[in-house]
Order: structure tokens, then C-alpha cells, then sequence
């Protein structure tokens, strides 16, 4: 079973865009624009996912 983690590998600020999209197997570039376009709840989103989702802890 998959659990929903920030992601260590692909981040630009906090992993938060790259973990959602390993969790759902898509681009992270759609789930960043996903964020982009759904702009102000998606930042209250956002932030609480930034504080809530644990490290993934992966070694590459």
C-alpha cells in the first residue's frame, strides 16, 4: 500500500507537487499546474500538506 509522502527526488520548494504526483503515478508538472490554476484554496491546501505529509526518505 502507497502512503501520500513529500517527495525527496522531485521538489522544487517543499516535495509537496512530487509527492502527490508519484502517489498518483502523473507528471508532476500537471499537479503543479493543477495548484497554479486553482489558486487560492490551493494554497491553504498546499501549506497544510507542506506541514502535515512526512519526508519520504528514499537514498538515491
Amino acid at each position: 500500500m502507497q502512503i501520500l509522502k513529500k517527495s525527496s527526488k522531485n521538489r522544487l520548494i517543499r516535495g509537496v507537487c512530487g509527492g502527490v504526483a508519484e502517489f498518483f503515478s502523473i507528471s508532476s508538472t500537471i499537479v503543479r499546474l493543477i495548484f497554479f490554476f486553482t489558486s487560492p484554496t490551493s494554497i491553504i491546501v498546499y501549506l497544510f500538506l507542506a506541514v502535515t505529509l512526512e519526508n519520504d526518505n528514499k537514498l538515491y
